[in-house]
This record gives C-alpha cells, structure tokens and sequence, in this order.
C-alpha cells in the first residue's frame, strides 16, 4: 500500500484539529497501514482503534504500531465497520475512505477495496458513522473534490454537519482535486481554508511545509 500526499495531508490536519479538542476515543476507518492513526497519535493522547476490512492491512498496521512510540495507545482491528460491535461511542472519528462508486475496478483485490467502495459505499460510511460518534465528538474524511458535495447531502440526511472544510491542489495553477472535512451533529458556519501542495517551481509551498515537517524527515 503506497503512501500518498494527500493522506499524509489530511493525517498532518486532522491531527493539528484533534490537538485542540482532547478526544479520548479515536476510530480510524479503514486504516490500511495505519498511517493516520500514528500521525494522529504522534500529536495526541487518546486511545486510537484502527479498523480495517482487509486482514493483511490489519497485520501491516499492527507491525507499524508496534515499532513506534505509541504502540499503548494504538490498537489494530480486523472487521467491517458496517457491523462493527463497538461498546462505546467514540469522541473523534476520521477515514480515508474507498473513493471511487461504479468505476472500472482493477483486477488486484486489495487495491480494489482500498481505492473503491464495493466494500464500503459513501452512504454506508455516513450511516456507520452516525452510530459511532459521541453526540459531541466530530468526524473528518478525505474525499476527491468532486465528491463532496454528493457527501454532504448524504450526511445531512443523518443530521451531520460540514463545519470546516480544506480543499487541496497539487500546485497553486492546478484545480481542487482533493476536500477534508469535519463533520459534526450539531450545526455551526463553515469555516472553509484550501491547501497547495507545491508552488510554480515545483517546490513544496511553506503552507504545505509548515503542515508536514513534523512528519516528513527531509522537507
């Protein structure tokens, strides 16, 4: 599983997000290698179960979180989310869920799952989701641009509420290809903010850099 920009991107915001509201509990949904639950866990405290449909996703994580530093807080599940026996609610939820609904889907079953949601479709996510959040806690996802719109309606449905949004461009003369948003069951004005990766030197704009240099060893 390749690590991409704009996971790293929404991990590096989300975990600036969560630093400022303390959560205990953390959900991450569909984890793969557990790349955002230990950028989360690098900036916070707060138990953090990751959940993954895919068992050697699952193996993979757990290997990564065992060998960081916050291997206590971490702990890596096998299962699917849409029967997940969750006990409790959670404060904090985020997902970098399967993009892409009734595309042409690739023959390897894993980058299938991982990129498109005939294991878990948008819909499915936000009704999952609904029943796993604390009545105060808050949920962010990362989407392709083009997306979240047609998620927002969706969330709506289930009474929750975009309340800040990031959208992000590979370059500051390239479109929107990628949004971040937090979500919430209660309703507060947009606080909406965008993000470009690199400049027209093809060089990493400071926004960019100040966002991930804590995680990135040559940035």
């Amino acid at each position: 599983m390749k690590v991409c920009t704009d996971s790293c991107v929404f991990g590096a915001w989300m975990a600036a997000k969560i630093k400022y509201r303390f959560p205990k509990t953390i959900l991450d949904i569909g984890t793969g290698t557990g790349l955002l639950s230990l950028m989360v866990a690098q900036k916070n405290g707060g138990l953090i179960h990751a959940i993954d449909i895919n068992n050697d996703a699952v193996s993979q994580a757990k290997e990564n979180f065992d060998l960081s530093p916050w291997s206590k807080q971490l702990q890596a599940c096998g299962g699917d989310i849409k029967t997940w026996p969750a006990t409790s609610k959670y404060d904090c939820i985020i997902s970098n869920p399967p993009f892409f609904e009734d595309d042409f889907l690739p023959i390897e079953e894993g980058k299938k799952n991982s990129k498109h949601s005939n294991s878990l479709r948008l819909a499915e996510l936000v009704a999952a989701v609904t029943d796993l959040l604390a009545a105060d806690g808050f949920f962010g996802v990362l989407l392709p641009y083009e997306r979240a719109e047609y998620f927002e309606k969706e969330a709506i449905k289930y009474l929750l509420f975009v309340n800040e949004q990031l959208r992000i461009r590979q370059s500051i003369e390239h479109d929107y290809f990628r949004t971040i948003l937090i979500l919430e069951k209660k309703q507060n004005p947009i606080i909406k903010s965008e993000i470009s990766i690199r400049n027209n030197n093809n060089e990493y704009t400071p926004e960019f850099i100040a966002l991930l240099k804590d995680y990135y060893l040559y940035l």
